[in-house]
């Protein structure tokens, strides 16, 4: 019989001799590859050195240096070749064209100042200070949870324990993001490709590498045809943050705020740290098991939720409406990849799952299809003036009951000069200065 710890005939699982097995940490270190595919050990000298990088003085509760080294190892373990100078030129000539078909589509100027061709590394490197803003506050909350929900009696004892989880919280997430980060270089095609404006603002950057792997996907299109698609849609994504000023910091500012008041099951919490014995590694290791970072969305979160599903569906409806209407002449293979891209969007990926394990929300827009209607007969029925009128503010913004009935948005009004002169007033007030703020 063998002695070989794990072994078929050694009586033991592949996960008796991991000493971390049930703790954060086992997620820690198989998220940077630990743990080999029959579990056990892992090679403690390589992990000692991540370790030490994870747990290393910081601002803020997540060490970004660290995120981005990881992200940057997780999106390696696929080609990532550098993008020559034929790739960039191709991502500027379709941009460029995409831009003088949206010309005849919208009001809303151009908002491309520069191209670009990514590479993954660089997708990851590029939109890393956005990733900060939504990320951090999560942290930051899971940590003053666990504070708030320790007993009195055991915060006075616990004071390097508290420090100790307050790193470990900090590196799980760190190790999260980086991978989720690193799966999702793997996948995005665009600096706007989840919904999210992600890059620098007036940059229109596409991932040649990705681009490629999905067109090989869409069976009688031409890449050249995918790469122009996929172009006019981040043109269009970026001449709408540009046309409509505060919608960049309303969508990252709601996800922000989202993060940063989730609420965490503290009577759970309490209930684990209250039949915690100091002394006692193994109940320790029980009570970090298992739930203890769980985080519930409160009712108000609920709410919001709705609101910036409501507001990505909205965003992602009039980009798909706009570029219909730019390629209804132009482009016979558009209608093929505007249903591709529905479909790829509506089904989820790595960004949806990297959302919804850290604050448990999804950036599906559940809704496109509907919010493409509204805009599109807004359009038929008023004009393009009135459809894109209608960014001027967040106050005027469809509802989740007007999605409901898209064809009936505004059907009684037949002009922008409908609007009274208050609310006219109000939307150009909000133009000028930024959205209202008051409730």
């Amino acid at each position: 019989m063998s002695d070989t710890p794990g072994d078929p005939g050694s009586g033991q699982g592949p996960d008796d001799d991991n000493p971390f097995k049930g703790t954060p940490f086992e997620q820690i270190f198989s998220q940077m590859g630990g743990f080999g595919a029959g579990g056990g050990m892992p090679d403690l000298n390589a992990l000692m050195s991540q370790m030490q990088s994870l747990f290393a003085p910081h601002d803020g509760p997540v060490n970004w240096e660290t995120v981005t080294d990881l992200a940057r190892r997780a999106a390696a373990q696929e080609p990532d070749p550098a993008v020559g100078a034929a790739q960039s030129a191709a991502v500027a000539d379709a941009v460029r064209l995409a831009d003088h078909w949206l010309d005849t589509t919208t009001e809303f100027p151009s908002g491309v100042s520069t191209t670009a061709a990514w590479s993954r590394a660089e997708w990851i490197v590029e939109t890393i200070d956005v990733w900060k803003v939504l990320v951090e506050p999560i942290a930051g909350s899971a940590t003053t949870a666990l504070g708030d929900a320790m007993p009195e009696e055991m915060r006075q004892l616990a004071g390097p324990l508290m420090a100790m989880l307050g790193k470990a919280s900090g590196a799980m997430v760190a190790s999260q993001v980086g991978s989720g980060l690193g799966a999702l270089a793997g996948d995005v095609l665009s600096a706007s490709d989840i919904g999210l404006p992600l890059g620098p603002i007036g940059k229109a950057a596409l991932l040649p590498t990705n681009v490629k792997a999905f067109a090989a996907e869409v069976p009688d299109v031409t890449e050249d045809d995918v790469l122009l698609y996929l172009a006019l849609r981040e043109a269009a994504h970026q001449r709408l943050f540009a046309g409509v000023p505060w919608l960049r910091d309303h969508l990252i500012g709601a996800v922000a705020e989202y993060g940063a008041g989730m609420d965490f099951d503290t009577s759970g919490m309490e209930e684990k740290l209250r039949e915690v014995d100091l002394a006692n590694p193994a109940a320790m290791q029980d009570a970090l098991a298992g739930g203890l970072f769980d985080p519930e969305p409160s009712a108000a979160q609920k709410a919001a939720l709705q609101k910036l599903e409501v507001t990505l569906a909205l965003v992602e409806g009039w980009v798909d409406e706009v570029v219909s209407q730019a390629t209804a002449e132009r482009m016979p293979a558009a209608a093929k990849l505007q249903e591709t891209v529905r479909r790829r969007r509506a089904a989820g990926g790595p960004a949806e799952q990297t959302f919804a394990t850290l604050v448990g929300l999804e950036l599906r827009p559940r809704r496109l299809r509907d919010a493409s209607t509204l805009w599109g007969s807004l359009r038929t029925r008023q004009g393009a003036e009135a459809r894109d009128g209608v960014w001027m503010s967040p106050h005027l913004l469809p509802t989740a009951e007007d999605l409901d009935d898209p064809l009936g948005f505004r059907e009684d009004s037949v002009a922008p000069g409908t609007l009274s002169d208050e609310e006219f007033d109000a939307g150009l007030r909000d133009l000028l200065d930024g959205p209202d703020t008051r409730g």
